[in-house]
């Protein structure tokens, strides 16, 4: 070894010949863009097992669609001599009943108005109570309670609003306000019972949200046959409400989409914000995760059960004034129809996240609005869009069924 390569250690190290070489550090990976962790995400997270669901459940409904069809079992006779035959049927059967699902919930071009053409509008009023039960349920969910209470919250809701609505005169603009806000102290009210007895004694609040439906039910029907029942009706429904009282139309008289609709996407930006963005929230995701963890952190739980329920009702209420003071003008013992427990899968379709809640409700919306179409001009049953949403919850609550099928692996989150 010459003099020179001896002093090269010495001279890289400064001239001490005591220091040593620094090792390299290893290469830092270059970190995912948002864009690809988005896409990461969605593949391999809940939003593709969302996704998926959808569409094994749409192919099921077809399956029954097709096996249903008089054409496809006649086709089915002489399957072994013309095959063909066979599947342009079941082709025929499904991609009608699916095309006249989607023209009814979107736009169809053969409507003979612009009425029947644009089913779009006809989706978003469906959807306007299910954006805000859908909210109620997903607002509990963050908490760790499950809100099957939705329909008694929506019925008290319309109830409460009614009662200014159609016994009370106001001054336009003021009147409407005052429906809106008795409606969600109604539902707020009707909520929070689950939530104090869930607080203060244990009780489940399944258990609990599910008598308060009976309840809520039986007492509006006994209310439309005695205080509330209109003079001029043998039925148990209440008078009109006040034209000051109802959620002006958005488009005018040829369609029924109304105001409330804004009000839907005001309350999912308002969640959003206090899930994701407020200290109250915070304590939500907290509890919701470890209310043993939580309650050792210094928070109060059993008051976080309360306010959630209470905002849960409220949400809820608003559902069922949506319903009375845009769509339906006058209360009766069905105001809240199917709502409240569609408000359940339309949550858990959404991941109970404010706008995937949002996104779901707009789906179920259009199942509505296309079923009626789908029956019409296709002959198939409507109960054929029920088995679909069911078949999606069945999906939805078995997220392993879903990665097992597509062979999808589960998202590991790092860090906290």
């Amino acid at each position: 070894m010459t003099g020179a390569e001896g002093n090269k250690p010495a001279q890289e190290s400064g001239g001490n010949p005591n220091a040593t070489a620094t090792p390299a550090k290893p290469p830092v990976p270059a970190k995912e863009s948002n864009g690809t962790q988005l896409v990461r995400e969605i593949m391999s997270g809940n939003a593709m097992i969302s996704v998926l669901a959808v569409v094994v459940a749409l192919v099921i409904g077809g399956i029954l669609i097709a096996f249903t069809d008089p054409r496809v079992t006649s086709a089915l006779g002489y399957f072994f001599g013309d095959p063909s035959a066979t599947f342009k049927a079941i082709w025929a059967a499904i991609s009608e009943a699916y095309g006249a699902l989607l023209r009814g919930a979107t736009y169809d071009p053969g409507a003979r108005t612009w009425q029947g053409r644009l089913g779009i509008f006809e989706t978003l009023t469906f959807a306007t109570p299910l954006i805000l039960s859908g909210l109620a349920v997903t607002l509990a969910f963050r908490v760790g309670l499950f809100n099957i209470g939705a329909k008694g919250q929506i019925i008290l809701g319309a109830t409460f609003a009614g009662v200014v609505g159609f016994l009370i005169e106001l001054p336009p603009g003021i009147h409407l306000v005052a429906v809106v806000l008795a409606g969600a102290i109604g539902g707020a009210l009707w909520g929070g019972i689950a939530g104090f007895l869930k607080a203060k004694t244990g009780a489940h609040e399944v258990i609990v949200t599910i008598m308060l439906n009976y309840i809520a039910v039986s007492l509006v029907l006994y209310l439309l046959k005695n205080q509330l029942r209109d003079p001029n009706s043998s039925n148990p429904i209440s008078p009109r409400m006040h034209e000051t009282a109802m959620f002006p139309l958005l488009l005018g008289p040829n369609y029924r989409l109304h105001w409330g609709l804004v009000v839907a996407v005001l309350a999912v930006v308002a969640v959003a914000w206090l899930l994701n963005r407020s200290t109250l929230g915070f304590e939500y995701r907290a509890i919701g995760a470890n209310p043993r963890a939580a309650r050792t952190a210094g928070m109060l739980v059993s008051r976080g059960y309360i306010t959630v329920m209470l905002f849960s009702g409220a949400l809820a209420g608003l559902a069922g004034v949506t319903q009375l003071a845009g769509t339906e003008k006058l209360l009766d013992s069905d105001i809240a129809g199917s709502i409240g427990f569609d408000a359940i899968t339309v949550a858990l379709l959404g991941r109970s996240r404010p706008w995937g809640t949002f996104f779901a409700a707009i789906l179920f919306g259009a199942f509505k609005a296309g079923g009626t179409s789908m029956a019409i001009n296709a002959d198939v049953s409507i109960d054929i869009v029920a088995v679909v949403q069911s078949l999606i919850v069945l999906f939805i609550a078995a997220p392993p069924l879903i990665r097992s099928m597509f062979r999808i692996k589960e998202l590991r989150r790092e860090g906290v």
